[in-house]
């Protein structure tokens, strides 16, 4: 994981120590969390001005941490004020950069409130006039829908105070960019996720004061709401946004059958693409899926029912399209006893000292936020949330846990009467360990027990991808007919989606034209002709 580069300049805000620190911590969580992060189109970043980003908010901290870690310069984040009192997360937010926001549902005085937030929002238009970078969930609430909530009016409200400042101090002009978070699975430990800086959106000319507070008001209330609206569509095409899951994942799916018969076609050998190709892939089609749901409905029928079953009985047996695709014409022994090697050396080097140290001092913390997680599920806790509490939890839960074990193992060693001192002492290579600093044997195995976690999560993940590809092998050497079948009936939806996808014009096209701030994909595919 690459991280992108602080922007340089006096025009840019400097970055403090402890900021610093806390992003630090961050990326350190976002990289252990996920297995494979990618942050991609950069380039859309402006060079000068401050900037707001938007994104949409489906997994709780998980959403600003990956955002804190992933955007570059000193972000200030808008988070509801009730966050800020709770003991660890609070303090962490604020030092973040985290500036509350005060929701009317959340106070018992509501005109304090109103009062509160036109004063922040004053405040954090002035910070992105004079080159902050702030960042919003502008749908208020984090959720687990598919689809992008109702976006409130903040953002807006802010843009428009701090292009107001701007032109009033001749400054850069500030830019609003939508960024697309997308996951695999948010709420689950080792997967994979992608961070899309969109476009800036192109925002109408504010309005002139021309003195009349009514007119005055009402021309910046139009502006606002009209600017709201284009944020909420921004932020749609960003996150591929659809009415269920069930349609997110057929084309999710569909993307994978399709990328498959394209490398079948080639000649290519079959691999994985990146995670942020995949949303790419994604993009593409789920534009020309709307669009025909738009033109020719028809059209695409068929092709929705043989996609819905094949994945079905693809699920049914435990399969991904992609174990179809890969599947050799004839599946000889010798790759299976190669995926066995594999699985074998990688599990002889986790039988070392590695794993048993990653067992020591990190799965009971980590078994002890299991069942935290798992009493919490029982009491009804949102399925949106869990991520959050999860990594809350296991902040508290990992460090305690660290410093006890540090503690317990520098005695056993160090102690004189201890049964482990008198054992080393019988060897004199072994009896130099008992002669040890016990504070820096202190400090060694505080950093040993995280770091030794790390390598073993490397470890396990190559077991469980040689362990997959074991699995691959073994099914894929029984029932060939039957795989045979998978495997054309596969080939015949891929075959049909790429003659739809090479009929239109999609997003990563060379012919692609960007759609307009506010409007979706689908509405700028078009026929080639």
């Amino acid at each position: 994981m690459s991280w992108l580069k602080d922007p340089e300049g006096d025009s840019h805000q400097r970055i403090s120590l402890t900021y610093r620190f806390l992003r630090k911590f961050n990326r350190t969580v976002m990289s252990v969390w996920f297995r494979e992060l990618d942050i991609v189109d950069n380039h859309n970043l402006p060079n000068e001005g401050g900037i707001i980003f938007v994104s949409w908010h489906p997994s709780g901290l998980i959403d600003p941490m990956l955002l804190h870690a992933s955007l570059p310069g000193r972000l200030s984040i808008l988070a509801k004020h009730t966050l800020f009192d709770m003991p660890v997360i609070g303090r962490m937010i604020k030092s973040g950069g985290g500036l509350p926001i005060y929701r009317v549902k959340d106070s018992d005085d509501i005109d304090a409130s109103k009062q509160k937030n036109a004063s922040m929002l004053q405040n954090a238009g002035l910070e992105v006039a004079n080159g902050g970078r702030l960042l919003l969930f502008p749908e208020g609430r984090t959720h687990a829908d598919s689809d992008v909530g109702k976006v409130k009016t903040g953002a807006a409200r802010i843009m428009l105070n701090a292009l107001r400042e701007a032109q009033r101090k001749g400054l850069p002009v500030p830019t609003l960019i939508p960024v697309g978070l997308h996951y695999s699975n948010s709420n689950k430990f080792r997967e994979r996720g992608a961070v899309i800086l969109e476009r800036a959106m192109d925002l109408p000319e504010i309005p002139v004061r021309i003195g009349e507070d009514n007119e005055d008001s009402n021309a910046d209330q139009s502006w606002v709401l009209e600017v709201t609206k284009s944020i909420e569509a921004e932020l749609k095409r960003a996150s591929l946004s659809k009415t269920t899951w069930q349609e997110r994942r057929l084309i999710w799916l569909a993307r994978s059958v399709a990328y498959a018969e394209r490398a079948v076609r080639s000649g290519e050998r079959i691999q994985r693409p990146s995670y942020a190709e995949s949303v790419l892939g994604a993009r593409r089609l789920r534009a020309g899926w709307e669009y025909y749901n738009a033109k020719d409905p028809e059209k695409i029928a068929s092709l929705v029912n043989k996609s819905k079953s094949h994945f079905a009985e693809l699920e049914s047996i435990e399969a991904t399209p992609y174990d179809v695709a890969a599947k050799p014409e004839k599946p000889a022994f010798l790759g299976y006893a190669t995926a066995f090697i594999a699985w074998i050396w990688v599990a002889a080097w986790m039988l070392g000292l590695v794993t048993w140290s990653a067992i020591l001092g990190n799965v009971p913390p980590y078994q002890a936020n299991y069942f935290t997680m798992w009493q919490l599920k029982k009491r009804g806790v949102e399925q949106s949330i869990l991520g959050t509490l999860k990594i809350g939890t296991g902040v508290i839960m990992f460090p305690i846990w660290w410093i006890f074990v540090s503690l317990a193992v520098t005695v056993m060693f160090l102690a004189t009467e201890s049964p482990v001192y008198i054992l080393l002492n019988k060897h004199w290579l072994l009896a130099y360990f008992t002669k040890i600093n016990p504070l820096i044997m202190f400090f060694v195995l505080l950093i040993w027990w995280p770091t030794s976690g790390r390598l073993h999560m490397k470890l396990y993940a190559r077991l469980v991808r040689n362990w997959r590809e074991l699995k691959r092998w073994k099914n894929w050497r029984k029932d060939e007919q039957y795989w045979e079948k998978l495997q054309s009936r596969q080939r015949e939806i891929g075959g049909m989606l790429i003659e739809l996808g090479d009929s239109l014009i999609l997003p990563g096209d060379d012919e692609w034209q960007e759609p307009k701030t506010g409007r979706d994909d689908f509405n700028y595919v078009s026929l080639r002709n």
